[in-house]
């Protein structure tokens, strides 16, 4: 058998990557799995959805067996996961201000 915590802290950080990996317009499984709508405009925030709704659904189950995941986040971060809203500040700032002043 698995070690829980360690089991979602894995699961979390893949989340955590994917959803990234949307935010910066790179390939993700959900592209695979749709390879036809990677032409549609809509399909760039509809993926980024399902990685947003996957993150939060990993957050909520650790949250629900009351394990740690807190510390793979920046403080910024986990205020967005607290709202739970996907928008275009999450987009924009989820690396922090800094790169989008870049």
């Amino acid at each position: 058998m698995r070690d829980i915590p360690e089991f979602f802290k894995e699961k979390l950080q893949e989340a955590k990557v994917q959803f990234e990996r949307t935010i910066d317009c790179k390939h993700t499984e959900f592209d695979d799995l749709y390879p036809y709508m990677s032409e549609q405009p809509q399909f760039f925030w509809y993926k980024r959805y399902v990685a947003w709704q996957e993150l939060l659904t990993i957050v909520k189950l650790a949250d629900e067996l009351g394990l740690s995941w807190k510390d793979q986040f920046e403080e910024s971060q986990l205020a967005f996961i607290e709202k739970k809203v996907l928008d275009a500040k999450v987009l924009d700032e989820w690396y922090g201000k800094k790169r989008t002043e870049a």
